[in-house]
């Protein structure tokens, strides 16, 4: 008994002090536990110099972004053109139709002539024989020029109505050509952005994604022309992540969950550059938890399907592209290699899938 307890003693000591020690090390680091099945918050990665945190750098962004911008534009006022021309060739058909009748109209009138010897107004009213049959023949021959000045103005007509809608079914194709050239235009900036980024796309390549995802969205809201309104960082972020979003990126993740993407998602970032600051991109977790390594298995499937929703839905949720397991897809230019310089899951996003709205 007399030498266990200085043995007591001493030991309860060294533990003393090591609690003390351990103390001092964590002093102004305190650790909290996370309530059980929380996600984790976004990854905060280091960026590289001259880096963006997903990946890629604030120029690349920045081209990807314009670049994609202008084509969706163009497309929208390529459909607008289509439709426009549509219509036209529908109401040249129409009056060209109406135009045949005209004529026909014009015939009958030329051939009664012919055949009764056209009477000139004097003669036909010097041959009355009374001064009824006088008024009578005044009054005839006032309806007769009536019906024909009618008729031949409204084949003038139809014809001028024939020749305005031609020329502009010529205009609707001289737009359509433009837009065609602006859009093949932004394809090659976006594609020569990626090539200068060092991320070209190899012949032997192929799409990341084998989803077979289905699910329709509702379609956002556009303006009565067809583009997209403009929109502000105006709506608050429902996700882990806080700050706000837009109203079309609260749109396009709701519809996300609504087709059963229910997993981590954190939107805004206030840093980096790219579309996360400005509330018009999220970055959906493969794994269940948040973010972790590379997906595999079922998470990498469920990514898969995520990036084929996205892509198939793009021009109902105005997607500007889609980052997966490094490659991204472009309304322009489809599924093209695009990998993080740090070499990490985030910024090779093989843990998420990074969603760009307009």
């Amino acid at each position: 008994m007399p030498v266990v307890a200085p043995v007591r003693r001493r030991t309860a000591a060294r533990v003393a002090a090591l609690i003390a020690t351990l103390a001092v090390g964590l002093a102004g680091a305190p650790v909290t536990a996370a309530p059980a099945g929380a996600a984790p918050p976004t990854a905060q990665l280091a960026a590289a110099p001259g880096q963006d945190e997903e990946g890629g750098t604030p120029a690349l962004r920045a081209q990807l972004e314009a670049a994609s911008k202008g084509y969706l534009d163009a497309k929208r006022a390529l459909d607008t053109s289509v439709k426009r021309q549509q219509q036209l060739a529908a109401q040249l058909r129409t009056t060209e139709n109406e135009l045949a009748v005209r004529n026909g109209k014009v015939g009958e009138i030329a051939e009664v002539a012919y055949r009764s010897g056209r009477l000139g107004a004097v003669s036909a009213l010097l041959n009355s024989d009374s001064p009824d049959g006088f008024l009578d023949r005044a009054a005839a021959l006032e309806a007769v020029a009536t019906n024909e000045d009618r008729v031949l103005r409204e084949l003038q007509d139809t014809r001028d109505a024939a020749n305005r809608t031609k020329l502009a079914l010529e205009g609707e194709i001289r737009e359509q050509r433009k837009q065609v050239t602006l859009m093949t235009k932004r394809k090659e900036q976006a594609e020569r952005a990626l090539t200068v980024a060092g991320r070209t796309r190899s012949a032997g390549d192929r799409a990341p994604t084998r989803g077979t995802s289905t699910a329709t969205a509702k379609p956002a809201p556009r303006n009565s022309d067809g583009s997209w309104p403009r929109e502000s960082c105006s709506v608050n972020d429902p996700t882990p992540a806080n700050g706000c979003i837009t109203p079309r990126t609260l749109h396009a993740l709701n519809q996300a969950k609504a087709a059963g993407f229910t997993r981590y998602v954190s939107c805004y970032r206030p840093g980096g550059s790219g579309e996360h600051p400005k509330g018009r991109a999220c970055d959906f977790a493969a794994q269940k938890n948040g973010f972790g390594g590379d997906a595999t298995g079922g998470d990498r499937t469920y990514g898969n399907n995520l990036a084929a929703y996205f892509v198939r839905n793009a021009d109902r949720l105005a997607v500007l592209y889609v980052i997966w397991y490094r490659q991204i897809w472009l309304p322009s230019s489809g599924w093209k290699s695009y990998s993080g310089a740090n070499g990490d899951p985030s910024s090779d996003h093989t843990n998420h899938v990074h969603l760009s709205v307009y």
